[in-house]
């Protein structure tokens, strides 16, 4: 911080992404700044109420890396429904015969059903990939119109039926004071036990003891993760060695 700080203290704008956390005591050190230009969709890496008081603009990029973060999604919801861990892992020891009906307790994708959690630039782009592979799209966000949904052919639903209704639960909201532990142990109790979670968002979103715990205890059947409350997790982190856990190391909006 403070060797930054000593960079940046006048300056008259910065432009910042992933690296350094414009935190109060770098804000308050800005002796010029009137803008903080992030160059991604999500904000949290800027204390926004100190920039604020501070009489900063922060501005974000609310348009870039949609189609890629989609794409993500899509990987990790694809893998999960094709045990593609497993059978990989299966497939270097050799069990090659032993293993293959395993995939035949996965019901296939084509009706099943895709849970939208935020209905921003991604969760339609989200949804219009999933709509083609014969997937129910439904979604929650307070903030969308019932309109917008039904136009893209989604079924707008409550928070709590998205909870009981979602195979498969697409996390794509913004991470501030409202959200964080959005999803928490009474939410995964709620869920399918054969439900499982796809998050290309923010870690924080969910409480990561409590998604742990859940999958340990069969209240989920899996989770395809490019986001965690600490990153990179800590290396005793269950997750990093979950059999019915995808794990990528927040690089879904990554092309050229």
């Amino acid at each position: 911080e403070d060797e930054f700080i000593e960079l940046a203290k006048d300056c008259d704008g910065i432009l910042t992404s992933w690296g350094v956390r414009m935190t109060a005591k770098i804000i308050k050190s800005l002796n010029k700044c009137c803008i903080i230009g992030v160059g991604s969709i999500g904000v949290d890496m800027v204390d926004v109420d100190a920039a604020t008081e501070a009489g900063i603009v922060v501005t974000n990029t609310p348009d870039i890396f949609i189609e890629e973060v989609a794409d993500h999604a899509m990987m990790l919801l694809l893998a999960q429904n094709k045990l593609l861990k497993e059978l990989m892992r299966y497939t270097k020891e050799g069990a090659w015969f032993e293993k293959r009906p395993v995939p035949s307790e996965i019901p296939r994708l084509w009706g099943e059903t895709l849970g939208l959690l935020g209905f921003g630039n991604v969760g339609v782009a989200v949804a219009r990939r999933a709509l083609p592979f014969g997937m129910r799209v439904i979604a929650y966000d307070p903030y969308v119109s019932e309109l917008k949904m039904t136009a893209e052919g989604v079924e707008p639903v409550s928070f709590k039926e998205l909870l009981e209704r979602s195979d498969y639960l697409s996390i794509h909201a913004p991470h501030n004071s409202s959200t964080t532990h959005l999803l928490g142990e009474a939410e995964f109790k709620a869920m399918k036990k054969t439900a499982r979670i796809v998050n290309t968002a923010r870690g924080p979103l969910m409480d990561e003891k409590a998604l742990i715990k859940a999958l340990q205890d069969g209240e989920i059947a899996g989770a395809g993760l490019d986001v965690t409350e600490q990153e990179p997790p800590e290396k005793d982190n269950p997750l990093r060695d979950m059999e019915n856990v995808l794990l990528t190391p927040h690089t879904a909006s990554a092309s050229t």
